[in-house]
């Protein structure tokens, strides 16, 4: 099967031939997902941040290892750290530059070749505390650039003392 037919192809039957749709859409410039760079806060050699494209809540974030891993138990220790650690301050980030009340973290990672992730789900004064947060209705992401950019100075300068 040709790239220009595997793009085509709905993920779940990419991930069902064992093919990453994550990869896939990197290697094709956004053919899988499309053209995420607008959702994208940080990269490096190991992870990759981004706001989620269909969130549950203003502000949910993804941190993903660019690494095959199924989950956590998987992944070498000092990955996750270094997630836990990024989490923390992208926690701290979501509170302060999107006025939430609480930041859940979950993990969950389906498919025989997947990248291990985590997500950052906001929650806001007027909603029910819970775990029902982690499956309320996705919503459309809307592009908020003073937002995004200031996402970004906080984890540059984070990462900056980091390294």
């Amino acid at each position: 099967m040709t790239t220009e037919e595997l793009v085509k192809l709905p993920i779940a039957e990419l991930v069902d031939m064992g093919i990453c749709p994550t990869c896939l859409n990197r290697e094709t410039n956004g053919g899988v997902y499309g053209d995420d760079s607008k959702l994208r806060i940080y990269e490096d050699k190991d992870i990759d941040c981004l706001f989620v494209a269909n969130p549950r809540a203003k502000g949910h974030m993804s941190i993903i290892s660019k690494t095959h891993y199924h989950d956590m138990s998987e992944a070498p220790d000092e990955l996750n750290e270094k997630i836990v650690r990024f989490a923390k301050q992208f926690m701290i980030a979501i509170k302060q530059i999107y006025g939430c009340e609480r930041v859940y973290m979950c993990t969950m990672c389906d498919g025989a070749n997947n990248h291990y992730h985590i997500q950052l789900i906001p929650r806001y004064k007027d909603e029910k505390r819970g775990s029902t947060n982690f499956v309320k209705p996705r919503i459309e992401y809307v592009f908020d650039k003073e937002k995004t950019e200031k996402m970004k100075e906080y984890i540059n300068n984070y990462s900056k003392k980091e390294n």
